[in-house]
C-alpha cells in the first residue's frame, strides 16, 4: 500500500464538486455520486474498454456541459471552506429562491408535494397499524 497526497488535486475536486452543486439538480449530483462510485471500480478493475465504462462516461460527459464557474475556497488547517461561487449556468434565481407569495411559487403548491411524496410512509405506517406492528 501507498500513501498518495494530492492537496492541488483535492482542492480542484472540491471546487468542482461546489460548481456541481450551482449547476446541477439535485437529483442528478446524488445520481452522479453513485455512477461516481461505480465508474472507480470499473477503472480499478481494468474495466476501462467496456461498455458499461463508455455508457457511464457519456453520462458524465452530459452532467459536465454546464459545469462552468468560479468557486473561491478558504484553505485553513487542511480544511476547504467554500467562500464563494459562481457561474453562468447556476440554477439558483434569487427571484424564485423565496417561500414569500410570487409569480413563480404556489405556497399551495407544496401540499401537493407533501402529499405525494409522503404517500409511500403513509401507506407503510397503515400497514404496520392494520397488522399491529406499532
Amino acid at each position: 500500500r501507498g500513501v498518495y497526497e494530492t492537496p492541488g488535486g483535492a482542492i480542484l475536486y472540491k471546487a468542482h464538486k461546489v460548481l456541481e452543486t450551482i449547476c446541477l439538480d439535485k437529483e442528478t449530483v446524488h445520481y452522479k455520486a453513485l455512477v461516481a462510485q461505480k465508474l472507480g471500480e470499473l477503472v480499478y478493475n481494468a474495466q476501462w474498454f467496456t461498455p458499461l465504462t463508455k455508457a457511464i462516461l457519456s453520462f458524465v460527459k452530459t452532467t459536465q456541459e454546464t459545469v462552468t464557474g468560479d468557486v473561491t475556497l478558504k484553505l485553513y488547517k487542511g480544511n476547504m471552506i467554500n467562500a464563494g461561487v459562481s457561474s453562468p449556468y447556476s440554477l439558483y434565481d434569487p427571484e424564485i429562491a423565496t417561500f414569500d407569495e410570487d409569480d413563480v411559487y404556489n405556497q399551495s403548491d407544496a401540499t401537493g408535494f407533501i402529499n405525494l411524496y409522503g404517500l409511500p410512509t403513509s401507506v407503510y405506517a397503515k400497514m404496520k397499524a392494520k397488522n399491529g406492528l406499532n
